[in-house]
């Protein structure tokens, strides 16, 4: 087996896959089958007037705001429809960025990715695809991947990559490149006990000198939780957190149990681009070691990027 691969660039959006059928009817569903076509009627529309009939791509739903991804608008638009649905099209638009071709008038999920990769090219530049369809970059040349690292600064999360002789596999199979940095942040409280933290809520003091909710780390090790224990210090009197509810992550309504703590240990973590619309960290960060060196003053401000890779 061929071990060349081709990188394409991964977005920070929902992996989607578009049919168009010789019936002019459009579907456009999520990786777990939602049908998710009334809530991007500007992606139905540039699909009916654009692509031929029984056609199927696979790709990403984006929504770009101040020259950056902007997840969070996706999900706020996936509620509307009807009206609300064209009226969240025009305040903020989706593209749809074109990875795969899986139907070309017949199944072609069984072709190489090198075969699939240049016929999903002739289809652009054959029927003159343009916005809000567009084709993801892809190269087989490192020197270009690594000049698109530069656009993690837009919230691209960073190069995939697929060996060209694969086959279309419906469950994610190539290997991807996230591109992250470390910075520190402020513990202002714990999942699992004082005793034994299981994860920290970390935060950042903003301008007005309130300390600002940013993300939530993965699980600690039981080295890091060990450390932690015996440096944490449960909240007295009013604590800025006091009254507030976390969720467990993107995409779910579950409550984290958390316990909080006095806001005065730093931890260093490495975070990827991913940011909503407030500059939270969308994924869990990767703790890395309690800074017992940082003073909480040190840590950079809410809202500012002083990570360094």
């Amino acid at each position: 087996m061929s071990h060349e691969t081709r990188r394409s660039l991964e977005k920070g959006g929902y992996r989607a896959q578009l049919a168009a059928y010789a019936d002019r009817r459009v579907l456009l569903r999520s990786r777990q089958g939602t049908d998710m076509t009334a809530s991007f009627p500007e992606i139905r529309a540039a699909a009916l007037a654009q692509l031929p009939a029984d056609t199927g791509l696979d790709g990403e739903l984006v929504v770009w705001e101040q020259d950056h991804l902007a997840f969070e608008r996706l999900q706020q638009r996936l509620a509307r429809r009807g009206a609300g649905a064209a009226q969240a099209a025009r305040q903020w638009p989706a593209h749809y960025v074109v990875f795969d071709l899986v139907h070309a008038g017949a199944d072609v999920t069984g072709w190489p990715y090198k075969r699939r990769r240049a016929a999903l090219e002739a289809l652009f530049a054959d029927h003159g695809l343009q916005a809000p369809l567009t084709l993801c970059p892809s190269t087989t040349d490192p020197a270009v991947a690594r000049g698109w690292l530069e656009w993690t600064t837009a919230g691209v999360e960073g190069p995939c990559f697929k060996q060209l002789d694969e086959p279309y596999r419906p469950v994610r199979s190539w290997r991807k490149y996230k591109v992250r940095a470390t910075t520190e942040a402020v513990i202002g409280a714990v999942t699992g006990s004082l005793a034994t933290p299981w994860a920290v809520l970390l935060g950042r003091y903003d301008t007005a000198g309130r300390l600002q909710y940013v993300g939530r780390s993965t699980t600690l090790s039981q080295t890091t939780g060990r450390a932690l224990a015996d440096l944490l210090t449960p909240s007295t009197g009013t604590h800025p957190w006091e009254g507030w509810t976390f969720s467990a992550g993107w995409g779910t309504q579950r409550t984290l149990e958390v316990h909080l703590v006095q806001p005065e240990v730093v931890m260093e973590v490495a975070v990827d681009v991913a940011r909503d619309s407030s500059g939270r960290w969308r994924h869990p960060a990767r703790p890395h070691r309690v800074r017992t060196d940082v003073d909480v003053a040190q840590v950079p401000l809410f809202g500012e990027d002083a990570a360094t890779s």
